[in-house]
């Protein structure tokens, strides 16, 4: 099934917040929370997506022949493409009353292990959320990511323990998450971490021999100080505009933090990114890989682990079309130079 025909079988499951719009281009849902929109004036998640739009690719079929290999080396593991799925807290809060979020979180899983890749799972005030993760995630080997939230110091210190346990392929932290409007006030409190509380977080996670992981990076000097404290990976990420208002696209500011990290930790990206169109581009821009959120969540209700299964094979059909016909054999192979620029204006 298409993505398109996922999303019309959704429409009646999923909701009342989620429209399952055939293009998830985040208007339908602007400024919807709870459910998948975002903050005050609802306009981040629509800019994420039209800033992918706006970037033009070279096209460059004068080269041999070749079948484009999709394959990605993200976190020391070989992925068969360079998409991971993002990471949701409380399925039923924002989504509605078909998957809890341990049966989707098993749903996204196991179906992202199926094909090659990985699944993020989420955190949220009901402990259950992360513990039934972390269950889940060691039956399946450690092949999924475990999200922690930025929690005061006694909390995380549980939260790790739990992830840790589960011999994951990385830890994750959604450092951004310190702006949801559902943590503010509540316990156990959320908020902001210092280059020194990070260090300690990684540290805590290379001792146990798990890469760690820092979501929610949208400047370079962040991620240089991400680097500094020792995080083997960055996402940047606005969180799909869903705790700040005004922010640029993270395609807008993909550049300057690759340009600035890129050769010190592995630079994923979120935010908009629906094609594997919109993946060439983050490539191209200077992503290790992409993560997608909210499209999951809807070819799951579409279609359970199969829909999220067709998906990612669309997406990996797409990337391989578009490197082919842009001349990129490998994904180690898309540049910049195959982002059309427009010439300087003399």
């Amino acid at each position: 099934m298409s993505y398109r025909d996922l999303a019309a079988a959704a429409r009646g499951q999923i909701g009342p917040h989620c429209r399952a719009c055939p293009v998830c281009d985040g208007r339908a849902c602007a400024g919807v929370i709870p459910g998948p929109g975002d903050k005050g004036t609802g306009r981040v998640a629509g800019r994420n997506w039209e800033a992918w739009q706006a970037l033009r690719v070279n096209m460059d079929t004068l080269h041999g022949s070749f079948l484009a290999d999709t394959r990605a080396t993200v976190l020391g593991r070989t992925l068969s493409l360079p998409v991971l799925v993002g990471p949701v807290g409380d399925v039923q809060r924002h989504y509605g009353e078909k998957y809890d979020t341990a049966s989707y979180n098993r749903c996204v899983l196991e179906a992202a292990a199926g094909e090659g890749t990985l699944a993020l799972t989420g955190d949220g005030l009901d402990a259950s959320i992360m513990s039934e993760a972390c269950a889940l995630i060691g039956e399946l080997d450690g092949r999924g990511i475990p999200t922690v939230k930025p929690w005061d110091a006694r909390t995380l210190d549980g939260k790790l323990e739990e992830a840790l346990a589960a011999r994951p392929a990385a830890v994750a932290m959604d450092i951004d998450a310190a702006g949801l409007p559902f943590l503010r006030g509540q316990e156990p409190p959320a908020g902001a971490k210092s280059p020194a509380e990070i260090s300690e977080v990684a540290a805590r996670c290379h001792e146990a021999g798990v890469p760690f992981v820092l979501k929610g990076v949208m400047t370079a000097s962040a991620a240089e100080r991400a680097a500094e404290a020792g995080v083997d990976a960055i996402v940047v990420s606005n969180h799909g505009g869903r705790v700040l208002d005004g922010t640029p696209a993270t395609a807008e500011v993909l550049p300057s933090i690759a340009a600035a990290v890129g050769g010190d930790v592995e630079v994923l990206v979120d935010g908009g990114v629906r094609s594997g169109l919109d993946v060439f581009r983050a490539l191209a821009l200077g992503a290790r890989a992409c993560l997608v959120c909210r499209p999951f969540v809807v070819a799951a209700f579409g279609g359970g682990a199969d829909g999220v299964r067709s998906y990612l094979d669309e997406l990996r059909c797409e990337l391989t079309d578009v490197m082919e016909m842009c001349g990129a054999a490998t994904t180690a192979d898309v540049t910049p130079e195959m982002i059309w620029a427009a010439p300087a204006a003399r």
